[in-house]
This record gives C-alpha cells, sequence and structure tokens, in this order.
C-alpha cells in the first residue's frame, strides 16, 4: 500500500492521490508518522461495502437456520406467552 504524508497532501493537494489510487486503489495518510487515515478508490470501497453485506447475510442466514431468530411476530408472542402459562 502506498503511503503519503499528511504534510505532502497539505504541499500537493489531493491531485497527490491520483498515482497512488490509479496504482493501488488505495493509500495510507501518515500524521507524524503514523498511520491515521485510508484513502480508496469510489470501485475499491463498493468493493467492500458488498463484501461487508454478504458476510452479513451469510451470518443471518447461519443464525436462521441454527434456529437463532426469534419469532417476532403477533402469533409468535401469543404462542410465547401460552407455553408460559
Amino acid at each position: 500500500m502506498s503511503v503519503i504524508s499528511a504534510t505532502e497532501i497539505k504541499k500537493r493537494g489531493v491531485a497527490a492521490f491520483d498515482p497512488m489510487l490509479a496504482a493501488e486503489g488505495e493509500a495510507l495518510i501518515t500524521v507524524r508518522g503514523r498511520g491515521r487515515y485510508i484513502v480508496m478508490t469510489v470501485e475499491k470501497y463498493h468493493a467492500l461495502r458488498e463484501l461487508e453485506l454478504a458476510e452479513a447475510v451469510r451470518e443471518a442466514r447461519a443464525d436462521y437456520d441454527a434456529g437463532r431468530i426469534a419469532d417476532r411476530t403477533v402469533d409468535g408472542h401469543l404462542r410465547r406467552l401460552g407455553d408460559e402459562v
């Protein structure tokens, strides 16, 4: 991953990102020598969001298949109340 300092960004502006983003799609911004921020192309961001959402769907399906999803309908609530009596 390409690295650029905040000072360099102040000098060159956002154009400083162009070569880095073209090559790798992301860049690390350092502040006082420590990694602080990541800048990425919109395409890379959307790809990461799709992966996150796909993982959330996978986890929800696994919970459903394992019976870890509660029935929150009115009928389900009335059944639970009937089971408690």
